[in-house]
């Protein structure tokens, strides 16, 4: 596999994030303006339609597979969840443990939460049936 290919994987793997942060905004802040949802009904309702769009962006557009797998959607849920949980783990010990302010820990779950999650998903969410790691030429 070649540094290329990772590279371009990696860029749009960041691209399909910000798209699936937006989606995850805007279905929240919708969610409280339309049903005056409480704050933790909005956050979930925006995490459903963001690993939506998380889920099709990257099987189609970064590793170039189709979308309609039961099997590969059920690996890239248990890559998401691990990421919210990593997210929501680094932010407790740097900030609530460790006494970082909010905008450094949250500085480190940027960066280390998507290479975390761009590895698993490559590795293993998207791995094709040979065992290969996946992704268009």
């Amino acid at each position: 596999m070649s540094l290329r290919l990772v590279a371009r994987q990696g860029l749009v793997f960041g691209l399909v994030g910000v798209a699936a942060t937006l989606t995850h905004v805007a279905c929240a802040f919708g969610a409280r303006a339309a049903f005056d949802a409480s704050a933790m009904a909005a956050n979930f309702l925006g995490y459903v339609c963001a690993v939506g769009v998380s889920y099709l962006g990257n099987a189609r557009l970064t590793f170039g597979q189709p979308a309609l797998s039961g099997a590969r959607f059920a690996r890239f849920l248990v890559v998401s969840l691990a990421g919210l949980g990593a997210n929501q783990a680094i932010t407790w010990l740097l900030v609530e443990r460790l006494g970082w302010p909010f905008r450094w820990g949250l500085a480190v779950v940027v960066v280390v939460v998507p290479l975390l999650s761009f590895a698993a998903a490559k590795l293993w969410a998207f791995r094709d049936r040979a065992g290969q790691a996946s992704g268009p030429s």
